[in-house]
C-alpha cells in the first residue's frame, strides 16, 4: 500500500526540532527530495495500471501539496516562528492554474500564489523566500505571484490569463478565512455579471492557440497540451462551465445542463486518457514534452500496451485512438458553444427582429422541407423526432446545408450524433439517401466543410463504412501530414477549387482541362474513394477498386461510371510514380503510360485527380516542379493518345524545336547554329523545352570562348519552387556522384538531375535543387556558393568525401522508422537503358552514396531521378554499361544489387533486415 505524501511530510518535519538553521534547511531539501522521487515512483506505478493518467497527474499534485504545506509549517513554525501574530502576519499559501485543478503532470510547472491581507510585511517576504529557496534547489519549475486580495481582484479585472489562473485558485496551506475571503471578492467583484466577456476571451484565446499549435485536430504529430483536441481545449471548457455556470467539479456539468451522462461520461474519459498520454511523454522523455513526436509515439503507445492488428502497427492503433478522442473533445467544445450561445442571447430591438422574422421565415420557406427550420440563422430540425420520423433526414441536414450555404446549429449536430443508431442497412441502401450523398459529394460549393461535418458527428462513416473504419487513421511516416480520413476531405476541397476556377495560377493545366471533362461525378467518387482502403494488409489502391466496384451502383452512378471511378482508385499512384521516378523523354516511359491509360478522358481524370491528392498531403508537399512534371507527362502522353507516337511524329517534333531555335539564335552566324544543333542527340530535343535549349546554346558557346571546359550556371523558379544549376563538364563515369557530393556538401536538396551527354564528349547536367528562401536574391547566393563548391570538386581541389563526411548526421527519425531497403532492376521499362530503382530510409548524402556505387560499377547515368516521401527516399537511375548497353547479365545484376544495399547497410542503420526485388525482365 503506497504511503500518504502527509504522512511523509510529517516525518521530515520531525527531523527539524533542535537544529540550528543551516541545518534545517539542509535536511528539509533532502528530505524533500526523497518525498518527491518516492511521490513519481509511486506516480508511475499507478499511470502502469489501466486507464490511470487522471489519477498518476492526482498523485503527483498530492504529493506536491504535501511539499508545500511542509514548506509553510517549516517557514512559520521553524525558520520565522510569531508567538502572537498581526493582522498583517497572515498569509495564505494557494495552488493555481494546472496545479490549482489538482492535477500535475511529470513535468509541469508549480503555479502559487501567497496571498496577504495587505501590503507585504518583512516577516511576509521572509517566509515566501524561505519556501521558495527550497523548491528552486528541487530545481522544480516554480511559477510565483506575491498579492493582497486587493490586487488580486484588481489584476484580475484587468488580466484574463491571471482571471483564469484566480478561478481554479485551491487553498493549501495558512489563513484559510484570508483565502475564502479572496475568493469571495472575486466572486462578487469579478466573475459576476461578466460571463459572455469571459467566454468570448477564451474561446478567441482558444483559436489563437490551436492556430499557433496546429489548426487542425488531425496532425501525426499533435500537441496533446494546446493542439486541437488537447487538454487545454477541456479546460477552457471547464473554465467556461466553472464561470458562467457555477460549477466546481465535472460531475456537476450535467446538473447544470451543459452535459447529459453520456457526454460527462465522454469528457471523464477524454481527460483520463490525454492526461495517461502526457503523463507517458514526461516520463519518457524527463521534461516537459508536449508535442507527440513520431519519435514518442512507439514508446507511448507500448508503455500503454496497444497490440498491431493485420494491417496495422501498435503505434497506428494508439494514434487512431488519440484522433478519437481528439474528436470527442471537438464535438464537446461545440456542445459548450452552442449551450453558452443560447443562455446568452438576447432579444434585438422591435424592428430589427421584425425585419430578422420576415427573413427568416423567407428563408424557412426555403428550405423546401417541414422538418427543418432555422435557429439563430442556422440549420436546425424542427423537434428531436425528426430523424426517427424519417432517417434520410440525416442526409438532407447536410444537404440544404451544403444547398443553401448555412451553418448547421451544433443543437442538431448533437441530435445526429445521438441519432446514429438509425443509420441501418436499410437507410445505406436507401436510394434517396444515397441521392442526397452523391449530392453533398459534388455539389457546387465546396463539399469540404459539409463532409468535415459529417464526419465530426459520425454520420459520414456510419453512411459508409469503409470510410469509418480510416476514420482517425493514421498513416506512421513523415510524409503524410493528417489521418486518412482529414486527407481524403481535404482532397476534396482542392477538387472542389479547381472545379470553380479558382487555383488557375498555381493548378494552370488542372484549371484548363477540368471544365472538358465528361465525367464529373466519377471523378468526385474516386477522390474519396482514393485511400479508403489505407490500413488493409493488402495494397489500398487495389482494394479500394474493390470497394468503388460495390459502392458506385448504390450511390446510383452508371456501370460505366463505376469502371472509370474503380480504375482511378486502382491506379491514383500511377502519374505520380512516373511524373516523378521516371525519365519523361524515353519515349517508352510515354508509351507504357500510355498503355495504361488508354484513354484522354482517363488521362484527365487522373492529372486532376493527382493534383489535388498530393497538395491534400499537407502544407509545402505540393509545389511547382511536381506540376511540371506532370504538366510534361500529360502533354507527352496526350499526343500519343491521339495517335502521335510514331517515330515520324517523334522526328518532326524533334525537327519543329531545332527549327524553333534556329530562330531564338538568330544572332548567330548560320555555321554556329548548324555546329551547336549536331552536339546533341534526338532525345535532347523532346526532353528539353524551348526557353532551355537556348539558355543550353548560350551557357556552351559562353563557356567555350573563355576557355573553360568546367562551368557553371544558376537560375532561380519561383513557379516551380526549385534553384537549377547548370554544369558543364568533360564526361566521366564518377561526374553526377561529384556532382550530387558537392551539393550534400553544401546542403543542396537535390529534386532531379538531367544529365544531357552531347556528341563530342561533354555532359550539360541540370540539377533541380529545392529552394530554401523566400527571395531570389538570398536563394542566388546560396546556388552560387553550391556551383563554387561543384567547380571546385571538379577541378579536384576539394575532396568530396571529406566534405560529405563532416556534414554527415545520424538521421533524427532513424530509430523512429524502420525502413527495408528494396532494389529494383528493370530493363522493360525502357528501350535503350536498364532502370535501377532504389528506395530506402533517407538521410544526408544518400543520394552522393549511391551515384558513387553507381560510378564504381563502371555504369554510365543517363538521367536520374530523385523523389522523397517523408522519411522514404525513391532515387531512379537510368544506366548503361561502358558500351552504351543494358545491363541483362544475372551475376552483373547480382553485383548491382549487392552494392547498393552496402550502401544501406555501411550506415549501420538499426532497420529490419534489408530486402531486395530483383526485375530483371528482358
Amino acid at each position: 500500500m503506497l504511503q500518504t505524501p502527509e504522512v511523509g511530510a510529517a516525518r521530515l518535519l520531525d527531523g527539524l526540532k533542535a537544529r540550528d538553521k543551516a541545518e534545517q534547511r539542509q535536511i528539509l531539501v533532502g528530505a524533500l527530495r526523497q518525498l518527491l522521487d518516492d511521490g513519481q515512483a509511486s506516480a508511475r506505478a499507478i499511470l502502469a495500471a489501466p486507464r490511470s493518467g487522471l489519477a498518476c497527474a492526482q498523485r503527483l499534485s498530492a504529493v506536491m501539496d504535501a511539499v508545500m504545506r511542509a514548506l509553510h509549517t517549516a517557514a512559520t513554525g521553524y525558520f520565522y516562528p510569531v508567538d502572537n501574530p498581526s493582522q498583517s502576519e497572515r498569509i495564505a499559501v494557494a495552488a493555481v492554474g494546472g496545479y490549482g485543478r489538482g492535477t500535475l503532470a511529470p513535468g509541469s510547472d508549480v503555479d502559487l500564489l501567497f496571498l496577504f491581507p495587505h501590503k507585504q510585511t518583512a516577516w511576509g517576504e521572509s517566509v515566501v523566500e524561505s519556501m521558495l529557496y527550497p523548491l528552486w534547489d528541487l530545481k522544480l519549475k516554480t511559477g510565483h505571484s506575491v498579492r493582497s486580495i486587493d490586487d488580486c481582484v484588481r489584476e484580475a479585472r484587468a488580466d484574463m490569463t491571471i482571471r483564469t489562473a484566480l478561478l481554479e485558485a485551491r487553498f493549501l496551506a495558512g489563513d484559510k478565512a484570508l483565502f475564502g475571503e479572496m475568493m469571495r471578492r472575486f466572486d462578487a467583484e469579478v466573475v459576476e455579471g461578466t460571463a459572455a466577456a469571459f467566454t468570448e476571451a477564451k474561446l478567441a484565446e482558444r483559436e489563437t492557440r490551436v492556430q499557433r499549435a496546429g489548426a487542425s485536430r488531425y496532425l501525426v504529430e499533435p500537441n496533446v497540451k494546446d493542439g486541437k483536441g488537447g487538454l487545454r481545449d477541456l479546460n477552457t471548457l471547464f473554465w467556461i462551465a466553472k464561470y458562467a455556470y457555477r460549477v466546481h467539479d465535472a460531475g456537476e456539468l450535467v446538473e447544470a445542463g451543459l452535459f447529459d451522462a453520456q457526454e460527462l461520461q465522454m469528457f471523464e474519459r477524454s481527460e483520463e486518457f490525454l492526461w495517461r498520454v502526457r503523463c507517458w511523454m514526461h516520463f519518457i522523455t524527463g521534461r516537459a514534452e508536449e508535442r507527440l513526436s513520431f519519435d514518442l509515439q512507439r514508446q507511448v503507445a507500448a508503455a500503454i500496451g496497444y497490440a498491431g492488428r493485420k494491417g496495422q502497427e501498435p503505434v497506428e492503433r494508439f494514434m487512431k485512438a488519440y484522433f478519437l478522442v481528439a474528436k470527442d473533445v471537438g464535438d464537446l467544445t461545440a456542445i459548450v458553444c452552442a449551450a453558452l450561445e443560447a443562455r446568452q442571447q438576447k432579444p434585438r430591438a422591435s424592428f430589427t427582429r421584425l425585419l430578422g422574422s420576415f427573413a427568416k421565415r423567407k428563408r424557412v420557406r426555403a428550405l423546401g422541407h417541414a422538418d427543418f427550420t432555422l435557429k439563430s440563422q442556422r440549420l436546425t430540425v424542427t423537434d428531436d423526432s425528426a430523424f426517427e420520423r424519417d432517417p434520410v433526414n440525416l442526409l438532407r441536414l447536410y444537404q440544404i446545408a451544403s444547398r443553401e450555404d448555412l451553418a448547421i446549429h451544433p443543437d442538431a449536430s448533437r441530435l445526429v450524433t445521438q441519432s446514429l443508431k438509425l443509420v441501418t442497412p436499410a437507410l445505406r441502401n436507401d436510394v434517396e439517401a444515397n441521392r442526397i450523398f452523391l449530392e453533398i459529394l459534388t455539389g457546387r460549393r465546396s463539399p469540404e466543410m459539409v463532409l468535415r461535418r459529417m464526419n465530426e458527428s459520425g454520420l459520414l462513416g456510419r453512411f459508409v463504412p469503409d470510410f469509418g473504419r480510416v476514420v482517425a487513421m493514421m498513416q506512421f511516416n513523415m510524409y503524410h501530414h493528417y489521418t486518412v480520413d482529414e486527407h481524403l476531405i481535404r482532397a476534396m476541397g482542392v477538387l472542389a477549387e479547381i472545379d470553380a476556377g479558382s487555383l488557375e495560377a498555381e493548378h494552370p493545366l488542372a484549371n484548363e482541362i477540368m471544365p472538358t471533362i465528361a465525367n464529373r461525378r466519377a471523378l468526385y467518387v474516386a477522390l474519396f474513394l482514393h485511400d479508403i482502403a489505407k490500413g488493409r494488409p493488402e495494397d489500398h489502391s487495389a482494394a479500394g477498386a474493390r470497394i468503388a466496384r460495390k459502392l458506385g451502383p448504390r450511390l446510383g452512378l452508371t456501370p460505366s461510371q463505376t469502371e472509370t471511378v474503380a480504375w482511378l482508385v486502382e491506379h491514383h499512384l500511377d502519374m505520380s510514380t512516373v511524373a516523378q521516378s521516371r525519365d519523361l523523354g524515353d519515349p517508352k516511359t510515354i508509351e507504357s503510360f500510355a498503355a495504361t491509360v488508354q484513354t484522354l478522358e482517363r488521362l484527365k481524370l487522373l492529372l486532376i485527380l493527382t493534383v489535388a491528392d498530393i497538395k491534400a498531403v499537407g502544407p509545402g508537399v505540393w509545389n511547382g516542379w511536381k506540376g511540371q512534371l506532370l504538366r510534361t507527362l500529360y502533354y507527352e502522353t496526350e499526343l500519343v493518345l491521339a495517335g502521335g507516337h510514331s517515330a515520324i511524329e517523334r522526328k518532326a517534333r524533334v525537327a519543329r524545336k531545332q527549327d524553333g531555335l534556329r530562330e531564338r539564335l538568330s544572332d548567330w552566324s548560320e555555321t554556329e547554329r548548324e555546329t551547336y544543333i549536331v552536339r546533341h542527340y534526338p532525345a535532347y530535343w523532346i526532353k528539353a523545352d524551348s526557353s532551355q535549349q537556348e539558355k543550353h546554346a548560350r551557357f556552351l558557346r559562353e563557356s567555350e570562348r573563355a576557355g573553360d571546359t568546367t562551368a557553371t550556371m544558376v537560375e532561380t523558379d519561383q513557379f516551380r519552387g526549385v534553384t537549377e544549376l547548370t554544369v558543364l563538364a568533360p564526361d566521366h563515369p564518377r561526374l553526377l556522384a561529384i556532382i550530387t557530393g558537392a551539393c550534400a556538401a553544401a546542403g543542396g536538396n537535390i529534386v532531379d538531375a538531367q544529365i544531357v551527354t552531347t556528341t563530342d564528349g561533354l555532359v550539360l547536367d541540370t540539377i533541380a535543387v529545392s529552394r530554401a528562401f523566400d527571395r531570389d536574391d538570398d536563394e542566388l547566393r546560396r546556388a552560387e556558393r553550391i556551383a563554387a563548391a561543384i567547380k571546385r570538386a571538379l577541378k579536384g581541389e576539394i575532396k568530396i568525401a571529406d566534405l560529405v563526411a563532416q556534414r554527415r548526421a545520424p538521421p533524427p527519425r532513424g530509430q523512429t522508422f524502420q525502413l527495408a531497403p528494396e532494389i529494383i532492376i528493370d530493363n522493360v521499362l525502357s528501350a535503350r537503358h536498364t532502370v535501377l530503382e532504389v528506395s530506402g530510409l533517407d538521410r544526408p548524402g544518400l543520394l552522393y552514396d549511391l551515384t558513387t556505387a553507381i560510378g564504381k560499377l563502371n555504369l554510365n547515368i543517363a538521367s536520374a531521378h530523385i523523389a522523397t516521401f517523408g522519411e522514404k527516399a525513391v532515387d531512379v537511375f537510368y544506366v548503361t554499361d561502358l558500351t552504351n548497353a543494358k545491363i541483362v547479365s544475372t551475376g552483373r545484376q547480382l553485383a548491382i544489387r549487392k552494392a547498393l544495399l552496402e550502401v544501406f547497410e555501411q550506415e549501420g542503420a538499426k532497420s529490419p533486415a534489408p530486402k531486395a526485388k530483383l526485375a530483371a525482365r528482358a
